[in-house]
């Protein structure tokens, strides 16, 4: 709303449709909270890395739209709908700071909760690592984008990328690499 961009929700949608698509192939079933998993933590735990998600997936949607806005001959839809792309680079890198910032938030509750639950703060876990490479791409992001002035198109395709590691830490490491944060 700050930024008076009210048609962002209709460029996100396909990106959230394919998630919530994703949601509903999993299974059903409800099994109870082992109880390492039945703490405080979890609230904390799994609210910070939504944010943290919605974040980058906000700054993937950006840059796809950056990316578009760049190649596209008739540009009056855009000049009508959606910001200019400095604009939009700008939004994107404070998306990515947020859901950096969150992203954060939600490895240090992770090892706390783990700390507590299983006595050790970290266990290499699939999840655990993807985290952690995802969040040490996002923070290349901000370094380049800070110190190297990196912006405009080069941050708009790294905001891409970096989503990629986003998608395969929420949905690949569960799907494909068995491990504590595996419900299947």
């Amino acid at each position: 709303m700050k930024y008076k961009f009210q048609v962002l929700g209709a460029f996100a949608a396909p990106v959230i449709f394919l998630i919530i698509g994703y949601a509903a192939m999993q299974s059903k079933d409800v099994h109870e909270l082992m109880p390492a998993l039945r703490s405080n933590w979890l609230g904390f735990h799994v609210s910070t890395a939504i944010i943290a998600y919605g974040g980058f997936g906000v700054s993937f949607v950006l840059g796809i739209i950056f990316l578009m806005r760049e190649r596209m001959k008739d540009q009056s839809f855009l000049d009508r709908h959606v910001p200019s792309k400095e604009k939009l680079d700008l939004i994107g890198y404070r998306s990515v700071a947020l859901g950096l910032l969150f992203l954060t938030f939600t490895i240090l509750t992770g090892a706390i909760w783990a700390e507590r639950a299983w006595g050790s703060y970290w266990s290499w876990d699939p999840k655990e690592t993807w985290s952690l490479i995802t969040w040490i791409i996002y923070s290349i992001y901000l370094h380049l984008r800070i110190r190297r002035g990196w912006n405009g198109r080069a941050a708009a395709i790294f905001a891409v990328a970096g989503f990629i590691a986003v998608l395969f830490t929420y949905i690949g490491v569960n799907t494909f690499l068995p491990g504590v944060h595996s419900y299947r």
